[in-house]
């Protein structure tokens, strides 16, 4: 069967668009307001999303499932994958002793927590993202925190408002490069918008940050860690997303922030109390305490390169054709081409492909998972002792695992019904005002699919479409998706519920809904800020834009 989404069943775009955004209201609704369980909510809002998608929107019900059945395994592979080898490596850390020593070394660089803040929860962070993404940064970086003597609820809040400005070149920039594939825009262009939007959000963050933490006058004690950590990051960020392209941003940025901060710290320091506290105390052999993120480091590099991706996805020489069997690509019926997205998302009708891609080797998952196979025997534990590690790790993360795989099953139910898109249509006939939205539907894209890249798939035609009908500059409001999404990124549930397993296992530990409402507004704050500089470069600073057309 074949399958035409229709985007406004009910004949009026805004009573469409309000049916289609139930079943986000009943997650966020019950996660943040009656603090109802993670997965219980997730579960409520998949059933009236598959109940909306077929009796609304007319969605053959065979197709509603499969959809929700791929987001689910795809929540489990690579998403939940990655999370579970994250925390394995964390774990490894915790249980040889040697993340007491890391957290001595941090404390004798900077035992300030708004200095600590900055250097793993931003700095740290983006380069995780630059490495990795789809939920690693927050998973580590969370776990950090929260070993460094962070609260719980600190900890995640940290570490979601910390991975926003690195998002959009996350992966080796696969967000930006997928979009310029969709799209048929030159990736170059589009890496080089978002450099210079992120570049200004990159200077800004570290001042959120650290106020999202200890309030304005706290912040004013540390401003110059703040200018310097944000300041190295954007000026690299900019450089490389203007002269080089997506793929290294974070991960040369990550880098020149980390090493920025080292220096400065050499030569100030803040005034506070921890940091008056006297001689330090010795730290013997602290090299042994990077090991498991060293490897982290060294094997996801190694991952992400394009000689290890042909090799581990057994490219046959020339073609783009995937092994059978190192990476088989399964075709998912009766779901598979049978969706057909229509205009004015696409210029005509164009069928939604349904694959699952079972790349165990070539997943970044994979690659946490030798890292610390690797790391646990460095310092000295047996195979059979890491196994333990492991399985007391996926017993930690079983019910969240659960709750990922049914989040996931509901974004994919809301992409293939189209019912996420009828919301961004909605937005997008904001005429005049369409600058200024337009990263707001980059924002709904990724606060629904938990992922810049989907959303750069889901609403990039549509950006680009509705530009060329408003005789803006498309190459802007298609890269203006990208850069919204990015402060949608602390709100997505996938982000939620893995900042509230990485600091899980506390006596306080927060659940999924403390966590939502503690950055809820900083995503929208921030959002609503890259919608008026978007606005801005539109309207009234036309020479920023004018190379793109």
């Amino acid at each position: 069967m074949t399958w035409s989404q229709n985007y406004d069943p009910l004949g009026n775009l805004v009573l469409s668009s309000c049916v289609a955004a139930v079943p986000v209201a009943v997650l966020l609704g019950l996660l943040a307001f009656w603090h109802v369980r993670a997965h219980i909510a997730a579960f409520a809002g998949l059933v009236v999303a598959l109940v909306i998608a077929v009796t609304v929107f007319h969605m053959p019900a065979q197709l509603a499932l499969t959809a929700s059945g791929l987001g689910a395994v795809f929540g489990l592979f690579p998403i939940g994958w990655i999370v579970v080898n994250a925390i394995f490596i964390y774990q490894i850390s915790v249980e040889t002793g040697q993340f007491e020593s890391l957290k001595k070394q941090i404390a004798g660089l900077a035992g300030d927590r708004r200095i600590q803040a900055l250097l793993i929860a931003f700095a740290f962070g983006a380069f995780i993202e630059g490495c990795a993404g789809f939920g690693a940064p927050v998973a580590i970086t969370g776990a950090m925190l929260i070993g460094l003597g962070f609260k719980p609820l600190e900890a995640a809040k940290l570490a979601l408002i910390g991975n926003t400005a690195p998002v959009a070149f996350g992966s080796l920039g696969i967000p930006l490069t997928t979009l310029a594939d969709v799209t048929g825009l030159d990736v170059h262009v589009l890496s080089s918008i978002v450099g210079l939007h992120l570049t200004i959000f990159s200077f800004i963050v570290p001042f959120w940050l650290v106020v999202a933490q200890v309030g304005w006058r706290g912040m004013v004690e540390v401003w110059p860690a703040c200018l310097v950590c944000g300041g190295s990051f954007g000026l690299v960020q900019f450089l490389v997303s203007n002269f080089h392209g997506p793929w290294l941003v974070d991960i040369a940025a990550g880098l020149v922030s980390l090493a920025s901060m080292v220096i400065l710290l050499r030569f100030w320091k803040p005034r506070s109390a921890e940091e008056r506290k006297g001689p330090k105390e010795k730290i013997e052999r602290p090299f042994r305490a990077w090991i498991p993120w060293i490897m982290l480091s060294l094997f996801v590099g190694f991952w992400t390169t394009p000689f290890a991706k042909t090799m581990l996805n057994g490219y046959a020489p020339g073609t783009k054709a995937h092994s059978t069997w190192q990476a088989p690509i399964i075709p998912l019926a009766p779901l598979h081409l049978a969706v057909q997205k229509m205009p004015p998302v696409v210029k005509k009708p164009e069928p939604e492909k349904a694959t699952f891609t079972f790349n165990y080797l070539s997943a970044t998952g994979t690659a946490l998972l030798l890292a610390g196979i690797t790391a646990g025997m460095l310092l000295g534990r047996s195979l059979v002792s890491l196994v333990r590690i492991y399985l007391r790790c996926l017993w930690r993360v079983r019910t969240s695992m659960l709750t990922i795989s049914l989040m996931l099953a509901l974004g994919y139910t809301t992409r293939y019904s189209g019912t996420d898109t009828t919301m961004g249509l909605m937005l997008a006939g904001t005429g005049v005002l369409f600058p200024f939205f337009s990263p707001l539907i980059g924002w709904l894209g990724v606060a629904l699919t938990g992922s810049d890249t989907s959303s750069n798939v889901l609403f990039g035609n549509l950006q680009q479409v509705t530009a060329q009908q408003l005789h803006l500059s498309p190459s802007l409001m298609v890269a203006s998706n990208s850069s919204g999404g990015v402060m949608g990124k602390m709100i997505d549930a996938q982000s939620i519920v893995v900042a509230s397993v990485a600091t899980g296992g506390q006596p306080d530990s927060p659940d999924a809904g403390t966590v939502l409402r503690s950055v809820f507004w900083h995503s929208i704050a921030l959002a609503i800020l890259m919608g008026v500089l978007v606005m801005v470069q539109a309207y009234w600073l036309p020479w920023t834009v004018a190379g793109w057309k």
